[in-house]
């Protein structure tokens, strides 16, 4: 990272380099004047300040004291987009509430002009800063009035290459490159562009001034006030914003066309874009519009700013960033169009239009009080989301689809490693590692469970209320809770806080006995053992869908009397039932052999819904894992799915495909092909119905199934396919317009190609690396990026990955080239990791960036002895924010090691193998 250049002698680099310790304020702190020495105390969040002391006893807080709180902000920046840095100065009015001589404040990678350091009249005897922590402290040679007064200064900084603060993203203009200047503040970098109190619960207001060149657009939260040219520069000053927390701020400086749409309210909405590219943001627009008029009477609260701007940002670090009144996306979650897009692009910008809008009310009006209650923002942003695109594209079965999510967050909260809803938050270096499937999509499906439990009119009241109830201000887990049990009269926080409160989850057993199901739970965890957690379980059954039973499950262990219908049945010999329809709840199921039979029977039959064909092969698969099922009951299962039409569930089949593929490799490396073979003949018959081609008036789900399994046959190395994509690429090498290879079917057709990639046959290679340099659409060069280093010859890989350091690959692209890395290249990735390592750290030095380098070439491995060496190799390179993502993967490896030993084990696989390949 560039750092911050200081200027005259008054200049104090805050962040410009490790400084030594100070006496007064321990290791890590450095202090610029000393007066008046005290106790080392220590300020705790809501404690009085103590009217002495010294700085050193704000060091090493996990929250900053409340002694003193922003009111609002009069923030002025210019920045050079040229030089690539940044002035700044800020007015703070601050409310003094309690006896201090101090103010302590979050700053990072800023140089403060000292000597424009006021507090009212006074200067500060002393400013220290603790680096470790980010936090500035004022010092003063009295105690401060209490009540109101305005702090300001005057810094500089530099936009930055990281994707985070106030930072430089590159784009063409007429064949040239030109400079943007874009904020990224959440979680914790809006101190990285103005002193500030920078925590979700300091909600203040903003009143933002930038001068910027005078041909260049200026956006922020609010709408522009006024306007005033001087020369080349234009100084923009935007309207006051209502309260709001530090990281939702947002300033975005640059070239852009824009398309315009109108709510039903008269809500101003704008799609911008690069110069040229306005046409591709009006899928984007109109699920913007619709969205902002569903959550209106969802919350039965109107959307609280004038207008509402979405716009394209070439170099972002996330999927996109819910700022308030500007939301700011990668392109690819933006931007669709309908020549070069494909179908599953089109679903991933509705559903992340969708969960930005959504953070505009959970998240913005009602904002989280601290970062342990996350949850709350992005748990309820992805379920709405999946709410609000059911509503506008019901043909897309998007309720069926929210089983992804669910599959993933169970597979990570069956680690030991994972974590509860409601994480424990200790310093700011923590924050970035719980943006994660636990606060997404756990958060989302035990909020689909309640409002199951609930009945979606009660739920749908209770919001509104809490949403009214705290409206500008923050909100923890316990209070939403609490407006619920008022509104529906039932014992939410009992039943929620075993979900938020503790990580994982139960896995249900369940057996027959005479006319009684017997169930018990115990926490399953994907290493075979059982952890300590009980949790009070919704639980629904039955055997069909017409009658349902629902009960509480409080206990450890308790019985379900079986309905009489259900008795009938078991009579006439016609006798299953399920547990857990439709997957509305957050846990796994594990059956008698007397009921997964019968519901095998059932599955066979087609009597099973879609969510529940999902729930029967997402849960096998996890107990196989576990060793609590054999790898052949698997294979037996996932047979009963040829044939399978749906593309939710049969991308649910793919994923386990997969997952048995790459295991069976090191499992049984004899008995690998066939099993390939067998996955491929599970497959094949419904990818030979669709074929290559598009079918005039086919539906959106079949036009994302084609690509799903035709990829997966080339994966399983099916040669008719591959064949097939490498005749379509060399026809589109010819012509880039070719109807046989459209957008839906590209990044089959590449991966084809590589298959037959080597050093010495290296042109289906250099064709591809072509294609990535010419394309103009974002989709197009993520799709070839990923494809890259997919084959086994050492060379090739490493040309890959080293691709990663060159200009062509923006840094947040990096770990997409990463995840092409096959299983037979996993040593060569590792090897490169290792000696890379330095550089990569230094050059994707954000906690998140590093860690999606970690979990994508790490888990590849699946022996102890290769954990111990990866263990061993980051013992001395761990950083805090990236720590659990290491040990989840290593984790992950140590779970394969076993499933390899309980696989082995198995006398009957092979035979199981021999006789499902020989079935007609």
């Amino acid at each position: 990272m560039a750092r911050p250049r200081a200027g005259a002698g008054l200049l104090v680099a805050l962040l410009a380099f490790v400084v030594a310790a100070a006496a007064a304020a321990g290791g890590g702190g450095r202090k610029m004047a000393s007066h008046g020495e005290g106790t080392d105390l220590k300020a705790s969040p809501g404690a009085p300040a103590p009217a002495g002391g010294s700085a050193a006893q704000f060091r090493g807080q996990a929250r900053l004291p409340r002694f003193a709180t922003p009111r609002r902000y009069e923030l002025r920046l210019r920045p050079d987009l040229v030089a690539c840095t940044f002035t700044g100065s800020v007015a703070i009015a601050v409310v003094v509430s309690a006896p201090t001589r101090f103010l302590v404040l979050n700053a990072a990678d800023l140089s403060v002009n000292r000597a424009s350091i006021r507090f009212q009249s006074l200067a500060p005897t002393e400013v220290v800063f603790f680096k470790d922590d980010d936090v500035l402290v004022f010092g003063f040679s009295k105690q401060l009035p209490l009540g109101e007064g305005v702090l300001q200064m005057d810094y500089n900084g530099t936009l930055n290459d990281q994707m985070r603060g106030f930072y430089r993203s590159k784009y063409q203009y007429k064949g040239k490159e030109r400079n943007m200047a874009v904020t990224q503040f959440e979680s914790v970098d809006a101190r990285r562009c103005f002193p500030c109190w920078d925590e979700p619960a300091f909600k203040a207001k903003f009143k933002l001034t930038v001068e910027v060149p005078s041909d260049l657009v200026a956006l922020s939260n609010m709408p522009v006030a006024n306007s005033t040219f001087a020369g080349p520069i234009k100084t923009v000053s935007f309207r006051e914003s209502p309260l709001m927390s530090t990281y939702l701020l947002a300033v975005v400086v640059g070239l852009f066309d824009y398309v315009e749409g109108m709510t039903s309210k008269g809500t101003r909405v704008r799609v911008y874009t690069q110069i040229g590219k306005s046409n591709q943001g009006k899928f984007a627009l109109d699920v913007a519009v619709k969205s902002l008029d569903l959550y209106k009477d969802y919350f039965d609260t109107a959307y609280p700013l004038p207008k509402l701007d979405m716009i394209a940002i070439p170099d972002f670090s996330a999927g996109a960033m819910e700022n308030y009144g500007l939301v700011t996306y990668r392109e690819v979650a933006l931007l669709f169009d309908d020549k070069s897009s494909s179908e599953s692009s089109k679903q991933n910008i509705a559903i992340t239009v969708a969960h930005e809008l959504a953070h505009q009310w959970f998240g913005n009006l009602v904002t989280m009080e601290w970062w342990t209650h996350l949850w709350l923002n992005e748990g309820f942003a992805t379920w709405m989301s999946h709410l609000a695109v059911d509503s506008f594209f019901p043909q897309w079965n998007i309720w069926t689809q929210f089983l992804d999510g669910t599959t993933t967050a169970l597979k990570l909260d069956a680690l030991s490693e994972s974590h509860p809803i409601e994480v424990e938050i200790h310093h700011a270096s923590e924050v970035d590692q719980i943006f994660d499937a636990i606060s997404y999509e756990k958060g989302a499906s035990v909020i689909r469970m309640l409002q199951s439990y609930l009945g979606a009119e009660r739920f749908q009241k209770a919001l509104a209320s809490y949403m009214k109830k705290f409206a500008y201000s923050n909100a923890k887990t316990e209070d939403l809770w609490a407006v619920l049990e008022k509104e529906t009269g039932e014992p939410v926080k009992d039943l929620m806080t075993t979900w938020t409160k503790q990580k994982g989850y139960p896995v249900i057993n369940a057996k027959i006995k005479g006319n009684d199901m017997e169930i018990e739970q115990a926490q399953f965890l994907s290493d075979g053992s059982s952890g300590p957690g009980t949790w009070i379980v919704p639980i629904t059954s039955g055997c069909g869908y017409d009658t349902q039973k629902k009960f509480l499950l409080k206990l450890k262990r308790d019985k379900m009397v079986i309905p009489s219908q259900c008795s009938d049945r078991k009579k006439g010999g016609n006798f299953w039932t399920k547990l857990n329809i439709n997957g509305t709840g957050f846990y796994r199921v594990k059956y008698d052999d007397e009921l997964a039979a019968a519901l095998l029977n059932a599955l066979e039959a087609k009597k099973l819904s879609l969510m529940d064909r999902i729930g029967v092969v997402d849960d096998s698969h996890a107990l196989s894992m576990a060793r609590q099922q054999t790898m052949a009951s698997l294979l037996r299962l996932l047979y009963a799915y040829r044939g399978e039409t749906d593309y939710s569930v049969l991308s649910h089949v793919n994923s386990v495909t997969v997952s048995v593929a790459r295991i069976s490799v090191d499992a049984t490396p004899s008995l690998a092909g066939d099993i390939k073979q067998l996955l491929i003949k599970i497959l094949l018959p419904t990818a030979e119905k669709l074929g290559w081609d598009p079918k005039k008036g086919e539906s959106h789900l079949d036009a994302m199934l084609r690509p799903l399994l035709l990829t997966a046959l080339v994966q399983l190395g099916h040669g008719k396919t591959i064949n097939e994509g490498i005749r379509r690429f060399n026809i589109f090498l010819r012509d880039r317009n070719t109807p046989l290879l459209p957008p839906d079917t590209r990044k089959t057709a590449y991966l084809s190609v590589m298959q037959n990639v080597s050093s010495s046959n290296r042109s289906g290679y250099d064709a591809l690396r072509k294609v990535y340099r010419e394309s103009a659409e974002g989709e197009e060069r993520l799709n070839v990026l990923g494809i890259l280093p997919s084959c086994r010859d050492k060379g090739i890989v490493l040309e890959s990955l080293n691709f990663i350091f060159t200009d062509e690959v923006r840094n947040q692209d990096a770990y997409i080239l990463l995840r092409g890395v096959q299983i037979e290249a996993r040593e060569i990735a590792w090897n490169w990791l290792k000696e890379n390592w330095e550089r990569i750290s230094k050059i994707f030095s954000t906690s998140s960036l590093l860690g999606d380098f970690v979990k994508t070439v790490v888990p590849l491995f699946t022996s102890n002895e290769k954990a111990a060496e990866i263990s061993k190799f980051f013992a001395t390179r761990t950083k805090p924010g990236f720590e659990r993502t290491l040990k989840q993967s290593l984790e992950n490896i140590r779970i394969g090691a076993r499933w390899i030993e309980g696989i082995r084990s198995e006398p009957k696989l092979a035979q199981t193998v021999r006789e499902l390949l020989g079935k007609p």
